[in-house]
């Protein structure tokens, strides 16, 4: 998965490897809205006519970053999950996963939360039926700790999942690189808040 350092074009990259991260790069920064396709390809160096061989559309670039993003995470859930450990301790490796990419591939994850609604309506619906089963696997984790007995069955899952990915989507509302606290230790403290509501 492709994402353009700050400051530099990824010239190295594939074709549309590079148009993705320019236009993830400038999305983030500028908008989706007020990003035009010739901005994207003159910082790309590419013409229109090669970005229209992979992309059809300004539309199909912005799909195409949600829909990696989702597959990556997915990805790595189902590896996680499908792993060993005890429900607990894969459900931790799962919630810290989910942070640090979210932090690595932070241009992405806020263009993701930023401009959802400007898809058209079957590709909204295919980002929310993917980010679904997302969720659902990653709760099917919750309730298995709850059936072994480590996590209080007095919260259900739903609300417990809907808790901890309201506060990760909230991440790109506030957090700068730089900061006094790296990446690695928020996601610790995430993770610490979010599994101490569940133990038992």
């Amino acid at each position: 998965m492709a994402q353009a350092p700050a400051g530099r074009i990824p010239g190295t990259l594939p074709l549309p490897d590079r148009l993705l991260a320019v236009a993830t790069r400038m999305f983030a920064e500028k908008g989706f809205e007020s990003t035009s396709v010739q901005e994207i390809v003159n910082a790309a160096g590419v013409t229109k006519g090669a970005m229209y061989h992979y992309f059809g559309s300004k539309d199909d670039l912005l799909y195409e970053i949600y829909h990696r993003l989702l597959g990556l995470q997915t990805s790595r859930l189902e590896q996680i999950a499908d792993g060993p450990g005890t429900a607990a301790e894969r459900l931790r490796a799962a919630a810290v996963d989910v942070l640090n990419t979210s932090f690595l591939y932070l241009d992405d994850f806020t263009v993701f939360f930023r401009s959802t609604h400007l898809l058209s309506r079957d590709r909204r619906e295919a980002v929310r039926a993917e980010r679904r089963r997302y969720h659902e696997r990653f709760r099917a984790l919750v309730e298995e700790g709850q059936r072994e007995g480590t996590f209080r069955t007095e919260t259900p899952a739903d609300i417990a999942v809907h808790f901890f990915f309201g506060t990760v989507h909230q991440i790109g509302a506030w957090y700068r690189p730089g900061g006094r606290l790296k990446t690695a230790a928020i996601s610790e403290h995430y993770v610490d808040l979010f599994l101490h509501g569940l133990e038992n």
